[in-house]
């Protein structure tokens, strides 16, 4: 039990720790920026965040069914990926595929 209070404890403290240098960190680092810095650059990540909002407004029809036969592309890779690692692992449950094959050697 001790060495899980020492784990404990020591987390805690590396935590308390670690925030209170991060803390002081981010203080520094924002008081060295002057304010028009943090206005301009407030700015551009708005400007940032609302620019995917029009590409996709302006999406054609035929870039919507080329997103989709890739997406559908993926969904099949993935689908055989799963199956893959389910022959790997040889069945459902633990019991082998040939069993799962015939259902009345399971037992309900």
């Amino acid at each position: 039990m001790s060495q899980q209070d020492n784990f404990a404890g020591g987390f805690i403290a590396g935590a308390l720790f670690g925030g209170m240098i991060g803390g002081v960190v981010g203080a520094l680092t924002a008081s060295r920026l002057r304010p028009s810095e943090t206005t301009a650059s407030t700015l551009r990540s708005l400007n940032s965040r609302e620019q995917p909002l029009e590409v996709f407004d302006d999406a054609t029809e035929e870039s919507m069914e080329i997103a989709r036969r890739r997406l559908e592309d993926k969904i099949a890779q993935l689908n055989e990926a799963i199956d893959d690692v389910r022959q790997q692992l040889g069945g459902i449950n633990g019991y082998p595929q040939e069993m799962l094959d015939d259902s009345s050697l399971i037992d309900s």
